[in-house]
């Protein structure tokens, strides 16, 4: 559990730098690749998860306040299209969402927060928080897997790959043997 807004606050700074990290890794064909035509988020662009993720943090930061779970439409220019627009976006949008965050009570992370689609259902306010941090990694994923799927560069998480990681599995065996 969430205890206090800051702590909060700085692990989402993590959380989104891994996000921007990995929008930046990608190549400007990016901007036209599109999956196969489905319906509705399946068939997104890149371009437009990342218009969604940054509109997202904004949506769950009006259900944290209380101000209802509200979709904003990006205020700022960030063109789906276009490559140069999609980092852009990614900071404002965090920027914004801490702004809206910063001053929140802490007594806010306990309180009960209603669904949008369940009535009488109500989540607290830290759940709330960390179902925004959920969302920005599943789209994130969403993105680096496509990325992969294209043999794009995809970033290693924590900067350790799974390689790197297995050829210092001797070692710590040796270490730690029991």
């Amino acid at each position: 559990m969430i205890t206090d807004i800051a702590s909060y606050l700085k692990f989402f700074d993590s959380v989104r730098r891994r996000t921007e990290r990995d929008v930046a890794a990608l190549p400007p064909e990016a901007a036209a690749w599109r999956p196969p035509a489905i319906a509705g988020e399946s068939e997104w662009s890149i371009g437009q998860i990342i218009d969604h993720l940054g509109g997202s943090r904004l949506y769950f930061a009006s259900a944290y306040r209380g101000e209802g779970w509200l979709w904003t439409r990006t205020e700022t220019v960030m063109d789906a299209d276009d490559p140069r627009t999609w980092l852009p976006w990614l900071r404002t949008s965090a920027e914004r969402f801490t702004a809206r965050l910063a001053d929140t009570p802490a007594e806010w992370l306990t309180r009960r927060v209603e669904m949008i689609d369940t009535p009488g259902a109500a989540l607290s306010g830290w759940r709330i928080l960390m179902m925004m941090i959920e969302h920005e990694v599943h789209h994130r994923s969403q993105i680096d897997a496509y990325a992969g799927l294209q043999g794009w560069p995809v970033p290693d998480i924590f900067n350790r790959s799974a390689e790197h990681i297995t050829t210092l599995q001797g070692e710590q065996r040796a270490r730690h043997a029991r």
